[in-house]
């Protein structure tokens, strides 16, 4: 074991793919430095994930792109349909609406209307999060939008290990897989295994265990539930944290049984207040094991009004540790 951050694990990932995968090209804005860089001084795009890549493989896998979304995912479509295996670098979600088009009603459903004689090893990267003042358009949370897209498989990682093994998983998919970073998080260190093993595409994990209360965190969301957990703990309650990690297919059995055990349910999420990640997990949990509840289950999600840009506003927008606090003491007090 040992401990990286979350932008060198997917560095470190994307060097390994690519001298294993002949067939895997990457794509995308400044993934090498512009167009007039030559590769030996690359920046790896605005958070340093694909520096390197260049200089090793060459400019005919590692392409900058033009600035336009539509054109490189929809050459990353056609080349997935190929043979190729693109990973495409959309430098923030926010610019997803540039091709939605593209992401909705063709590389969403190519499998679909082909009755699986396409396939569609398509991976986009993609980061997400508030937090560092960047304003309303540069620092949504769309991971639930796209998880709702019959064809997409969506995954937002929380850790440097699942980091590059959601990437690894990613690659392996014949099926299209978006991969939400938080770009908070990208410095952040945790303990990885050796040789950055593939993570299971569908399957969420117990970050720490509890019997009293289950909290439903992702991505940036799941350490403040944390910090949430150990000040609870202090006053004798003990929360069960579940990181989803895979957003779509969710793990829906591991979230269910949590409940059945703890009988009380919080989802905090970054995203969207109204029909978001969160209220599909109330959803779930309303229909499936409803009778395992002791208390109304309850969202924790920013306002629903765009990111705000000043940093005191913002903070107060973003969902926090103290909030969680609160959020139980409530819950458990009714």
């Amino acid at each position: 074991m040992a401990k990286m951050t979350i932008r060198d694990a997917l560095n470190t990932a994307m060097h390994e793919l690519m001298a294993a995968h002949d067939n895997m090209v990457v794509l995308g804005e400044d993934i090498v430095g512009g167009a007039s860089a030559d590769g030996t001084d690359e920046m790896g795009g605005p958070f340093g994930v694909t520096r390197g890549l260049a200089a090793k493989f060459g400019r005919e896998r590692v392409i900058d792109t033009p600035i336009s979304e539509a054109a490189f995912l929809g050459m990353a479509t056609g080349a997935a349909m190929t043979g190729l295996r693109p990973v495409v670098e959309i430098m923030f979600s926010d610019f997803l609406g540039v091709c939605f088009d593209q992401l909705m009603n063709q590389t969403a459903k190519l499998r679909f209307l082909s009755n699986g004689r396409v396939k569609l090893p398509l991976v986009i990267r993609t980061t997400m999060g508030a937090g560092d003042g960047s304003g309303a358009t540069h620092s949504q949370s769309l991971h639930g939008l796209a998880a709702s897209i019959p064809g997409l498989i969506v995954a937002a990682p929380a850790t440097a290990a699942d980091a590059a093994g959601l990437l690894k998983a990613a690659l392996a998919s014949d099926a299209p897989v978006m991969l939400f970073e938080h770009k908070g998080l990208y410095g952040l260190e945790s303990e990885v295994a050796d040789g950055l093993p593939a993570a299971r595409l569908g399957e969420g994990r117990i970050a720490r265990a509890g019997e009293h209360v289950t909290i439903v965190a992702a991505s940036a969301m799941l350490h403040q539930a944390l910090q949430a957990a150990d000040a609870l703990a202090a006053d004798g309650i003990n929360v069960e944290v579940i990181d989803p990690r895979t957003i779509q297919p969710l793990d829906a059995k591991l979230i269910l049984s949590s409940v059945m055990k703890t009988a009380h349910l919080l989802v905090v999420d970054e995203g969207a207040a109204f029909g978001g990640f969160a209220d599909a997990v109330l959803s779930l949990v309303a229909q499936e094991a409803f009778g395992a509840l002791k208390a109304a289950p309850r969202a924790l999600t920013p306002l629903h009004t765009p990111v705000p840009y000043g940093r005191a506003a913002e903070a107060a927008w973003l969902p926090n540790a103290d909030n969680i606090v609160t959020a139980i003491e409530a819950m458990l007090a009714d």
